[in-house]
């Protein structure tokens, strides 16, 4: 099945057939960058885009149990 004929049927599936998709799509990509693949050119650029604006900042940021803390915490 061509990339062609797999993106035409994506419509025709309901929303759960989607999820499924999606997240095996996911999981395929987690393995692939897990097993050595290398950022593309676009992900590099936005990586290193983010680093140089990190570093102009100055800033240390937030430590992760303080920034998990805060996304559980109920909103108020």
């Amino acid at each position: 099945m061509s990339n062609a004929e797999i993106l035409a049927e994506l419509p025709k599936l309901t929303s759960d057939e989607r999820d499924v998709v999606f997240h095996k799509l996911c999981e395929l990509q987690e393995q692939e960058l897990l097993h050595g693949a290398a950022p593309s050119q676009s992900e590099r650029a936005i990586l290193d885009q983010a680093l140089a604006e990190y570093q102009k900042d100055g800033k240390v940021g937030t430590p992760w149990r303080e920034s998990l803390q805060r996304i559980r915490r109920p909103s108020q």
